[in-house]
């Protein structure tokens, strides 16, 4: 697909898809534009905070480990569609999700490791930076919920890549519906213009999940 610019209605141009050649390239803009990941269409006011980058786990590096204000955790894991492991990469996130759990059931090691990251990129600690992200003054019931939600292994799950092929969406949607995992892929189109860069992202599994809640608020009203 091909986009149209124009200034004032004149001198309209086609810009056609450009492509991320390197996922450091596809993390490094997640990372700096943390709204690529449209969790916003999950809910309005869902914002997505992107704390770090190749977050150390024993099962290997997590591309990016991102917290929303209520305290969920995020791992999300960004491929390019060349990539030929993009077939395995639902199997990679859950075992990145596993491997957090287990290695970090002392939540001050996993701080530590957050605070090491957020002092190399925004020069100051993880909770100050959270809370100033989400215009907080004070995150500590936040945190809090961060801790009870690793303790538990709740952990969502996102799949970034610049082409979703079909076998994908269909595993997503089939997990989502058959467990208790919140899992989404994501498809972004990249294009590129003169100075300016055009990204249109498109979410994958959030209908299963509001569906499903649904149905459950619909069978705990009708045993009421």
């Amino acid at each position: 697909m091909a986009i149209i610019i124009s200034k004032d209605g004149k001198n309209a141009q086609k810009v056609n898809p450009s492509n991320f050649d390197l996922e450091n390239k596809i993390q490094e803009y997640i990372f700096e534009n943390p709204d690529t990941i449209p969790l916003y269409e999950i809910a309005s006011d869902i914002r997505l905070f992107i704390a770090a980058r190749e977050f150390q786990t024993k099962s290997g590096p997590i591309d990016g480990l991102g917290f929303d204000e209520q305290g969920n955790i995020y791992v999300i894991e960004t491929k390019l569609y060349k990539n030929p492991d993009k077939r395995t990469v639902l199997a990679q996130v859950l075992d990145y999700g596993a491997s957090l759990w287990k290695n970090y059931s002392n939540f001050e090691d996993f701080i530590q490791q957050l605070n090491q990251a957020s002092k190399k990129k925004f020069n100051t600690l993880f909770q100050d930076k959270y809370a100033e992200f989400f215009g907080l003054e004070d995150a500590s019931e936040n945190i809090s919920l961060i801790q009870s939600n690793l303790s538990a292994g709740k952990i969502k799950f996102v799949i970034l890549m610049d082409k979703l092929h079909d076998q994908l969406k269909d595993l997503v949607v089939f997990v989502n519906q058959n467990s208790k995992f919140d899992i989404y892929a994501v498809e972004i189109e990249y294009y590129k213009h003169n100075d300016f860069e055009i990204v249109i992202p498109k979410i994958y599994g959030t209908e299963v999940k509001k569906d499903l809640q649904l149905d459950t608020q619909k069978t705990a009203l009708e045993y009421t």
